[in-house]
């Protein structure tokens, strides 16, 4: 919400010496968020120039720029060179003849930024003319601002070339920037952000809500309020008021202070009937409707939409309406606008339009935020809708918009006036004063309790007293604060006023030391840290998943990973499931990597997967009353689905740069591998490899990882090409994904540290022929069996496929390493256990020595 300072003064007592950052602090202290402070920051020249001449230049770079001249008055050019301005300008939604804004060298825009007269295109331009963002008046910097269409052609009719520009736009003025927080929606207005400031500083407050209203009568616009609304025992719209002006010159131009006021709260001035609705919006935070009352058939009403019914809204979209969708209809079941979200088309006030129905109402704001985020609208209504508007201030609000659209556009008002009111009174609820010192810790007398109470609009009665709870009163919460519904928040009210920053920092003292992480924790830690020494970085993904991510990673028809726990209300409908596998995200985090331009790729995450019970349960749903029974949370717990933790990893490129020392290397299956292993040594444990078939992996370049006693830990290797296809990944991207809780729960036991031996290594390699179909990791095993304690390690440095090992077969040659820890081995003990180690292979395996 933006609030510009000049609006604020007309509200409330600010000192004639406060600035915006004075105003902004005040603010501060009861809550709000500051933004930013605007504006104040320009100085002249600046000025209403009329263009006078357009001559496009296309340049060489393929842009085309215009060579202006603009007459702006007795300024510039013309008192040193008696001649018109001369203006580089880039944008083209303006031709000779239109009234522009133009700063002249000298003058100083938002942000710093000097004009100068500078050399640009062959030319030498001098100053420049000014799009909305350049003045800070908006986002829009793709054209430069022509007053015609911002102010109006009457408006801008009065204007003269050299006009001061500043005063014209109020550019003068600060304006402070609020991001308003989801309980405070009343401040979505200057009547709200008055109001706090006059409360943050303890000076007067003109409440521009407090105007006279007719009484309702039988004679105005026929409103009838219907709702079969989901939301049982909530109503769609508890107040409707509707007013009806004839005559109306919709055509009239809106006041300049009004078009000032909307320009500055960061509002396009449109048209009379749209700036005045707009305009009580801003002011006192109640969205309001015109309709073309011509249009309608004799009344209007509210109702939920039918199943198949659409609706053309303002912005020419034609938008399939859902049966939660709260409807304005006509007489003739006709839908006219998504209650609180936007119009309907068919009766909008156009420039025909001479007899006008404002329509102020209030709706309830879990609809409208529904019916926003269904139909992807976020507009200024609904905005406020959704965050809670002042139920009481409908008829005030209609009655200035009344009194605005008969001033400026001529029209005039009917007597008739509709309020259908069914709003369910508000209850009072009783509060204890003691509360907010023993919930903050601060000592807050009861008299400043009961006034800052009563300062932030609630009504208090003694109601305690009587009843023998002299510390206890009846707060009935005032109209324009629905999130106000029990004492902690009254606490909180009280806490604010007083200033949060009166709230000392206090850290809680633990009464015994701390235990430190636990076994997992300081797993996940290790494995983490192992990975990011490998090269990799990490990153985080959402766990949620389109179906169809299956079918591109080749998962098979039964594969368990295609049994998923779908949401019931997900962020995105494009992504309604819970991932089964770190890799269904991690993998799109790659792909957007390399699209963005980074070549070399690789990146790891330890996270959540979720796998669906194969008999999923509902959980209870216990009340608040008191604590569910053991029975009850056993219940809720099992009928969560199992969510193991996994790392996963991905990389493409080369993972070893080229230079003057040699050529680079790409990622490869080897690499994807070893990660894995160094994960496991980092934990202790020795993975054993062997050759696998499983998705999303190719085919013959899978490896499984698995601990000793066969428990599979993960899988890693160089992904299928149809998958890399499939996801755009770069050709051989390879991939990894292991198990965390297998490993935490096979590091459970504390290690062992191992005797160091000084002693000599004796070295002796050993070529084995294996059958094709047997795995390396198997033959390794074998030769660890057979070798015994002695052997400190064991590698596989060559295999070879030829004649001399015939077809079907390979050769496996491995170095084995062996040191004792009393003695040095001699060459006879080590043959011996090379030998033990060769007929344990050939036993298990089939090997034969070469």
């Amino acid at each position: 919400m933006q609030a510009p300072v000049s609006w604020l003064r007309e509200l409330a007592d600010v000192p004639a010496d406060a600035t915006g950052e004075d105003i902004a602090a005040a603010l501060v202290r009861v809550g709000l968020e500051e933004e930013g402070l605007h504006g104040g920051d320009i100085s002249g020249p600046l000025v209403v120039g009329r263009v006078l001449s357009v001559e496009p230049e296309p340049q060489k770079n393929g842009k085309t720029i215009n060579w202006c001249t603009v007459d702006v008055g007795e300024h510039g050019q013309r008192v040193t060179e008696g001649k018109a301005q001369e203006i580089v300008c880039g944008a083209h939604n303006f031709k000779a003849g239109d009234l522009v804004v133009c700063v002249l060298p000298g003058g100083v825009l938002p942000g710093g930024f000097e004009i100068s007269a500078r050399k640009t295109y062959g030319h030498v331009s001098n100053g420049m003319i000014c799009s909305q963002a350049e003045l800070g008046l908006g986002d829009d910097h793709s054209g430069i601002i022509v007053l015609a269409e911002l102010l109006g052609e009457e408006a801008a009719a009065a204007l003269t070339p050299g006009d001061d520009a500043i005063a014209l736009l109020g550019l003068a003025d600060e304006v402070i920037e609020v991001n308003v927080t989801p309980d405070r929606g009343y401040c979505f207005s200057m009547r709200g952000i008055a109001r706090e400031y006059a409360l943050s500083t303890g000076v007067g407050f003109r409440d521009p809500a407090d105007l006279a209203t007719p009484e309702p009568n039988d004679t105005g616009y026929a409103v009838q309020l219907t709702d079969t609304s989901p939301l049982e025992g909530v109503a769609g719209c508890d107040r409707y008021v509707a007013r009806v002006v004839r005559g109306v010159d919709v055509t009239a131009s809106s006041p300049g202070w009004m078009q000032k006021r909307l320009t500055q709260v960061g509002m396009r001035p449109i048209s009379l009937a749209v700036d005045v609705t707009n305009y009580v919006m801003m002011l006192l935070g109640q969205p309001l409707h015109a309709f073309d009352l011509d249009t309608l058939s004799g009344s209007v009403g509210t109702r939920r939409a039918r199943p198949g019914e659409k609706l053309t809204t303002l912005d020419d979209v034609v938008r399939p309406l859902d049966p939660e969708d709260l409807l304005i209809v006509d007489g003739a079941d006709t839908p006219l606008a998504i209650a609180g979200v936007m119009g309907g088309a068919t009766s909008e006030v156009s420039g025909t339009t001479t007899n006008v129905l404002i329509e102020a109402a209030h709706f309830d704001p879990i609809t409208v935020a529904r019916s926003s985020r269904r139909h992807r609208l976020t507009t200024e209504a609904s905005k406020r809708f959704e965050r809670g508007v002042d139920h009481a201030v409908a008829a005030a609000a209609a009655q200035l918009a009344v009194d605005l659209l008969v001033e400026h556009g001529g029209g005039t008002a009917d007597p008739g006036v509709s309020d259908v009111d069914h709003r369910v009174p508000a209850e009072a609820f009783d509060f204890d004063t003691r509360l907010p010192t023993r919930y903050v810790g601060l000592e807050y007398p009861r008299d400043e309790v009961l006034g800052t109470l009563r300062a932030i609009g609630c009504d208090v009665a003694e109601a305690g007293a009587a009843e023998g709870r002299a510390d206890h009163v009846s707060v009935l919460p005032p109209s324009w604060r629905p999130d106000l519904t029990n004492g902690p928040e009254l606490v909180e009210e009280v806490a604010r006023v007083r200033g949060y920053d009166q709230i000392p920092s206090v850290l809680p003292q633990p009464k015994a030391a701390g235990r430190g992480l636990t076994h997992g924790q300081r797993v996940r830690r290790v494995i983490a840290t192992t990975l990011a020494h490998q090269g990799l970085v990490e990153v985080l993904s959402y766990p949620f998943v389109a179906p169809s991510v299956f079918d591109r990673l080749g998962l098979g028809a039964d594969d368990e990973r295609r049994h998923v726990v779908t949401l019931v209300n997900p962020l995105s409908d494009e992504a309604p499931v819970m991932r089964t596998s770190v890799l269904d995200t991690l993998l799109d985090t790659l792909r957007r990597n390399v699209a963005r331009g980074s070549r070399d790729v690789a990146v790891y995450e330890i996270g959540l997967v979720t796998r669906a019970a194969q008999d999923p349960t509902s959980a209870p749903v216990p009340g608040i009353e008191q604590r569910p029974d053991d029975a009850t949370l056993a219940a809720i717990l099992g009928a969560v689905p199992r969510q193991p933790r996994h790392a996963a990893y991905a990389a493409a490129g080369e993972v070893e740069h080229g230079g003057p020392w040699g050529p680079g290397r790409k990622a490869d299956t080897s690499d994807a591998v070893a990660w894995a292993l160094a994960v496991g040594r980092s934990v202790g444990l020795g993975l054993v490899v062997t050759s696998v078939v499983r998705a999303p992996w190719h085919p013959g370049r899978c490896a499984q990882l698995a601990l000793t006693d066969g428990t599979v830990v993960g899988h890693a290797g160089e992904l299928h090409p149809k998958v890399t296809t499939a996801l755009d990944l770069p050709a051989r991207t390879v991939a990894g994904e292991l198990d965390v809780d297998v490993l935490v729960a096979a590091t459970g036991a504390p290690l062992a540290a191992s005797t160091l031996s000084t002693y000599p290594l004796a070295h002796t390699d050993v070529a084995l022929v294996v059958e094709e179909s047997v795995p390396a990791a198997a033959v390794e095993a074998a030769l660890r069996e057979g070798a015994g304690e002695s052997l400190e390690s064991l590698t596989l440095f060559d295999v070879y496929r030829g004649e001399q090992v015939g077809a079907g077969q390979k050769s496996l040659a491995y170095r084995l390493t062996f040191r004792a820890t009393d003695r040095t081995l001699t060459t006879d003990e080590v043959s011996a256990l090379r030998d033990q180690a060769v007929a344990a292979a050939a036993a298990r395996t089939g090997a034969t020595q070469r």
